[in-house]
């Protein structure tokens, strides 16, 4: 059960210093809540591409924004913003905001006592943020998410529970919090509680939210070991999938809500089903060795699936599947051929194992093994931006061979 507090309505007029660069290009007209967005310069020309398609290109970061070694914080947490244009770092005494492409840091906001974030979830590039204390000295209680302002430099509103929040999700009209085993939804513009899930143990605090405007698609893990449950709030549905055998330990899903990848404590095969009516689309095969999946992300037009694993590789995989989103062409034509994906051996499926006919990443990146990394799509096409818990950061670029 909840403890909601509210605070004065924050300013509607964003801080002009919050977030500058380049916004999102396909940014719904739907506004945000309780406050209205920035307008945008024009965004970044393209740089030239490389032929090389395991090139890799080390983000650099700006002279002013790396402190000495000695004052170097401990990072705590790690997100993409809804669109992966920015990304928020929280730390031992605040947290910061850094844009993608180019790399640079564009915000940060150090508290005076100290305190740690643990959670730290953007809404789009606007002021409004979700955060949540963690590490050794936490500036909030860790079971409390606290809806910061900072154009104000302030909480306006908060929400306390009885257990330790494990991750909070955002859209323009919901706040989504993940505890243990419950999953509460609230209303943005009241923070009235709308609806509440059982999930089973779910320490990671896994949860995808779609943002397409409209239709809200929640997907959680279920009672079940390896069950995902997808709420369809529209149709008032919610649709059970058995998507592994083990423990489901990621999914994505993709901006529609259509679409959803799964990953299972075993980590050797990543599976791809269509929301609406549970069908396994696809499957593709990181390895076959166990892996813990860090990261799973589609393609903003679900043409491409990124994985990240501690085997320090992040595999991309090409997508042949066609979820009917209105407006959108997921299809290949004779002019945009893909190198096969599939093992060399497979005109012999059926007579050897399974793992010899299956799908496989048409890119890989090689990373330092064991270290944690979330991964997402750049807005240039075919780049993968690529974040790591140990503080590296780099833009990777593959091309449609």
């Amino acid at each position: 059960m909840a403890t909601l507090s509210a605070y004065p309505s924050p300013n509607p007029n964003p801080n002009p210093n919050f977030l500058s660069p380049t916004e999102q290009t396909n940014q719904s007209q739907e506004s945000l809540p309780q406050m209205q967005r920035q307008p945008s310069p024009d965004p970044e020309p393209n740089p030239t591409p490389n032929t090389n398609p395991n090139f890799h290109t080390p983000l650099s970061t700006p002279p002013e924004a790396v402190p000495p070694a000695a004052q170097l914080p401990s990072l705590l947490n790690l997100s993409f913003n809804q669109d992966h244009c920015c990304f928020a770092a929280g730390i031992d005494h605040g947290f910061r905001i850094y844009n993608c492409d180019p790399f640079r840091e564009i915000f940060r906001r150090d508290f005076d006592r100290g305190g740690g974030i643990g959670v730290v979830e953007m809404l789009f590039r606007c002021n409004i943020l979700a955060v949540v204390g963690g590490g050794p000295d936490p500036q909030y209680p860790p079971n409390k998410v606290m809806i910061w302002d900072d154009h104000q430099s302030r909480c306006i509103g908060e929400l306390s529970f009885r257990s330790e929040v494990r991750s909070v999700r955002l859209r323009r009209d919901r706040i989504v919090v993940v505890l243990e085993q419950k999953i509460f939804v609230y209303n943005f513009a009241d923070l009235k509680l709308l609806h509440q899930i059982e999930t089973i143990a779910n320490p990671k605090g896994l949860c995808a939210v779609s943002q397409g405007a409209g239709s809200l698609v929640l997907v959680c893990p279920g009672l079940q070991k390896g069950q995902v449950r997808v709420e369809h709030y529209a149709s008032k549905r919610t649709k059970f999938i058995m998507a592994h055998d083990s423990r489901i330990a990621c999914f994505a899903l993709t901006q529609d809500g259509q679409l959803l990848a799964t990953a299972s404590t075993k980590g050797t095969l990543v599976r791809i089903y269509n929301t609406v009516d549970g069908c396994l689309l696809q499957e593709v095969r990181r390895g076959a060795d166990r892996a813990e999946i860090y990261s799973l992300a589609f393609s903003s037009n679900a043409q491409w699936l990124a994985v990240s694993s501690d085997k320090g590789t992040v595999h991309v995989f090409s997508l042949k599947i066609n979820a009917g989103s209105p407006g959108t062409d997921r299809s290949r034509g004779a002019s945009d051929p893909v190198t096969s994906s599939h093992s060399s051996l497979s005109f012999i499926k059926g007579v050897l194992p399974k793992y010899f006919s299956s799908e496989w990443s048409v890119a890989q990146f090689r990373l330092v093994e064991g270290s944690q990394y979330i991964v997402a799509f750049g807005h240039q096409k075919n780049t993968v931006v690529i974040l790591g818990i140990d503080g590296r950061a780099a833009l990777e670029v593959f091309y449609d061979l």
